[in-house]
């Protein structure tokens, strides 16, 4: 007996040495970001640039790998079920963690199967409307909407995503009847939306910051706490009389559950160096980026406060899954 207890805390001890052996060494071998969406849109453009940065912090390449679909459950799940050691990530949204659990059955828990790195980035919400609609600001659009209910609509990239989570907010804290238009992702919507074919949309800054700048679209309010210094003309939803309908793109770096903590305190430095690089930054802060650091149990705190605010927001959506 006294034998087998002995091998068995020899054993523990081997495993427990040879974790630890590993975060001393990690990393050893290129690393894995998985991009939860499709190439092109403003987490891809995210996602590589901090691939780029991580790269130079960690001495091994970062490779982006695209696995878009499922409302971000499929890149989210294919990095739950990897290997916990460190060399596949997730970059995450509130779609991937939190509202696509909540609207269907997902074969991964979003916060209870990942470990946290760090809540990365953040990319606040415009709303914008096609040029030809006859409101120049937010009470000229609700006026426009209350005078004609049912008649305004909104595109989104899809069913809960951020800009149809964003548009139902603004709907509900503005009291107005508008319908919705979902369309398979934010490009699509753009183009509808410049070409006139949609009405107005609560859109990444990043998707929509160059249309607004030619004139192909109306920016009418910033979905912030204050203003983008890179629209600084353009009023926030409060200052514009809706309060309590900020929204945002929030971006996580995210491992398996059970990556050593070592591991995860590793990435989380390098993730703090990179977010501390000067010309980082300013490609950021271009594309309407807000650069944040956060602890590895900050992160999980942040995204269990997320789902408590999403879940009341789906719930009186009606998309609640069933």
């Amino acid at each position: 007996m006294k034998t087998l207890k002995r091998l068995c805390c020899g054993l523990a001890v081997a495993a427990l040495s040879a974790t630890a052996a590993a975060a001393d060494s990690y990393p050893s071998q290129p690393i894995t970001l998985v991009n939860p969406y499709a190439a092109g849109g403003p987490a891809d453009v995210l996602g590589r640039a901090l691939a780029r940065e991580l790269e130079k912090q960690l001495g091994k390449p970062v490779i982006v790998e695209n696995k878009a679909g499922g409302g971000a459950a499929i890149g989210a799940n294919y990095v739950a079920r990897a290997k916990p050691d460190g060399y596949t990530l997730l970059l995450g949204t509130s779609a991937a963690h939190v509202v696509t659990p909540l609207m269907q059955r997902t074969p991964y828990d979003g916060i209870k199967d990942f470990a946290f790195v760090s809540i990365v980035a953040n990319q606040p919400n415009m709303l914008v409307a096609r040029p030809t609609l006859n409101a120049g600001s937010v009470a000229d659009l609700v006026a426009l909407a209350r005078k004609e209910p049912g008649k305004i609509n909104y595109a989104s990239a899809g069913p809960g995503s951020s800009p149809h989570l964003g548009a139902e907010l603004f709907r509900q804290r503005a009291g107005v009847d508008i319908v919705h238009i979902p369309y398979s992702g934010a490009a699509p919507a753009i183009n509808d939306l410049v070409g006139g074919q949609v009405d107005i949309a609560v859109l990444n800054l990043a998707a929509s910051l160059q249309f607004i700048r030619s004139g192909r679209l109306k920016a009418l309010a910033y979905a912030n706490d204050k203003r983008s210094p890179l629209l600084p003309d353009v009023p926030t939803l409060a200052e514009s009389g809706v309060v309590g309908a900020e929204s945002a793109s929030w971006y996580s770096l995210a491992a398996p559950k059970g990556t050593p903590p070592e591991v995860l305190q590793r990435l989380n430095e390098a993730v703090s160096r990179v977010n501390a690089d000067v010309e980082y930054g300013k490609l950021m802060q271009a594309q309407g980026v807000d650069l944040w650091n956060m602890s590895p149990q900050q992160a999980t705190a942040f995204v269990e406060k997320d789902q408590a605010a999403m879940r009341k927001l789906v719930e009186s959506a009606g998309l609640m899954k069933k």
